[in-house]
Formats: C-alpha cells, structure tokens, sequence
C-alpha cells in the first residue's frame, strides 16, 4: 500500500469521488472533517484500515497541523456555496486554506493539490470569488509547487445544480431563474476527481493552474430547461432581471437565518451569476492533464433525475 494522503473535505460531493479513487490507487486516506460520524460510509471506499476519518477544525492551526502529521500528499477540497455561522467563505476558503498549505509545507509534503473555482479573483465583486481568490495566493505564498483546479460547476449524483432545480419544479409551476443567459460549463464529478489523481501522477502539474470544464457550454437558462424535460413536469420558466433577482437574494438570506433552513438564494449568489463561468481560451484544462474523454450532461444527468418524476422509475414520459 502507498504513502498517505490527507484530504480535507473529503466528505463533500467531490471529496467523496476523491477518496474512491486514491484507495484504488493504493493510497493509505486520512479524511480530515468537522463531523466523522456523518463521513462513516467513506470507510468502507477502501481495505480494511485504509481510510482514516479523523475530526477537524481548518479554523484552528493546531487542528490542521494535527491532521497532516505524516503524510505525503496534502490534498484541499473545502468549499462551501452559502456562509452559516462560524462557517464563513474567507475563514474556510482563504485563511483555513492558507493554514492547511503552511502546514502540508511543514511537514514536508511532497505534492498538495487545491481545489478552487471559475471566477477566484481577489478583486471581484463577490465575497464568494475574493475568498477564493485569496486562498489561491495564501496557498501560493505557503505552498510554492501546488497545483491549483478551478472547475465549473460540477453535476452528477446528488449534485446541487440539476437536482435543486429539479426539486423546485417539484414544488412550483413556476421557476424563477437569475442570470438565465449566464454560460456555464457543466464538468462531471467524476471528471474532477480523475483531474486530481492526473496532477498527482504528473510532475509538470507542478506550481500550475487548471481550469475544469465539460464539453458543452450551456446557459443557465437552458439547463433549467433540461432538468424540467428530464423530470417531465411541465414549468413555467421565468428569467429575472437582475434587480429583482437581487431582492431575491435578500429574501433568501432572510429565510436562511431560520433554524434547518438553507437559502434558494442569495445576493452573493446573484453577484456570481453575473458573470460566466466557462473556462478561459487561454487556461490549461484537463486535456493538459491528459483527460480526453469526458462525461456529458445528458450520459449523467437523466438516470439521476428519474426520483423527482411524478412517478418515478415507473413514469411514461409525455409525448404531447
């Protein structure tokens, strides 16, 4: 069996994939995660003691510190969409990376992998983006060879971008949409996972950047679309301005600050949607990382959407 990688998040949508695919690889896993009991079913991802779950707070230094005591790889998958509590987009995104690149630097880590996303810029409007930004530079600064993937967003089983909106045509006849023109480029989770073990595996991906895209661009608009198609319910799909999507957001942000309630939306969320989010002609993307073949939105999607049908596996589509 390999050396250890620690992974951070790993108990997250992406983190999940991660952690499949270094215990094939051979990889000894330690999961660094506030809360291991609700990351129990990782264990089972590999041999009999080759996923390590251990509890930690990327808040505290010393937690960190603790975390990646002995390992080989250091990889950092946190990330979060909405800010709860302590739980915030440059406590987790910017300092919590930072301190996790400092300390994978001080125990002599051979590689670290971060993974950030489309649109990280210090400078921009969105607390979201300049966290993200951020993070980039701190990890930087500590960590001078890491590689840094910025994906799109990412589909698959269970994911938060066809399935939320496929659980919200369940419930209203009508689909508010913000930034309905906004392009994006859908990257299959899996994908992402497979772009993770390739920059491990190459040591050109060195102290490089990647951005993640799939293989078709589609606006915001149009994915919508297809999750209501998909799901065979018929919806009204409603673009709104951005002003409006903005109050929104506040309404959202409101309703979030009740107990068990997450925001369908944000201001900072609308903030974001003004912007594409595709990869740039200019980045390196996976196929610099020698991945070629990619999943598609209609190979994933349909099958993981069959239980927001009215009936599910049974449902005879509508032909009129």
């Amino acid at each position: 069996m390999r050396k250890l990688a620690v992974v951070f998040g790993g108990s997250g949508f992406l983190g999940r994939q991660v952690v499949r695919a270094l215990c094939r690889d051979g990889w000894r896993v330690r999961v660094a995660v506030r809360r291991p009991h609700q990351a129990i079913e990782l264990r089972v991802e590999g041999d009999v003691g080759q996923v390590q779950l251990v509890q930690t707070n990327i808040r505290s230094q010393i937690s960190v510190a603790q975390a990646v005591e002995g390992a080989q790889i250091v990889i950092n998958l946190v990330g979060v969409l909405i800010e709860t509590g302590r739980q915030k987009f440059s406590s987790l995104h910017a300092i919590g990376a930072g301190s996790i690149a400092k300390a994978a630097a001080a125990v002599g880590a051979s590689q670290m992998i971060h993974v950030s996303a489309i649109g990280a810029d210090e400078q921009s409007k969105s607390s979201y983006a300049r966290s993200k930004g951020k993070g980039e530079r701190l990890v930087r600064e500590a960590f001078a060879s890491a590689t840094i993937l910025r994906p799109s967003v990412l589909f698959g089983p269970g994911d938060g971008l066809f399935e939320r909106f496929a659980g919200l045509a369940r419930m209203t006849p009508i689909i508010p949409v913000p930034g309905a023109d906004t392009k994006m480029q859908p990257v299959y989770v899996g994908d992402v996972a497979k772009a993770v073990m390739a920059a491990l595996d190459s040591s050109d991906a060195a102290a490089k950047t990647y951005e993640l895209g799939g293989p078709e661009t589609l606006t915001l608009g149009q994915i919508v679309a297809f999750t209501v198609e998909q799901i065979d319910r018929r919806r009204v799909i409603l673009p709104v301005p951005d002003f409006f999507a903005r109050i929104l957001g506040f309404i959202g942000e409101m309703l979030g600050m009740l107990p068990f309630v997450d925001p369908f939306l944000t201001r900072d969320q609308v903030i974001l949607l003004g912007k594409d989010n595709v990869v740039a002609d200019d980045a390196l993307a996976l196929s610099d990382l020698g991945i070629k073949s990619l999943e598609t939105v209609q190979a994933i999607v349909p099958s993981a959407l069959v239980r927001f049908r009215r009936y599910g596996q049974f449902h005879e589509k509508r032909t009129a």
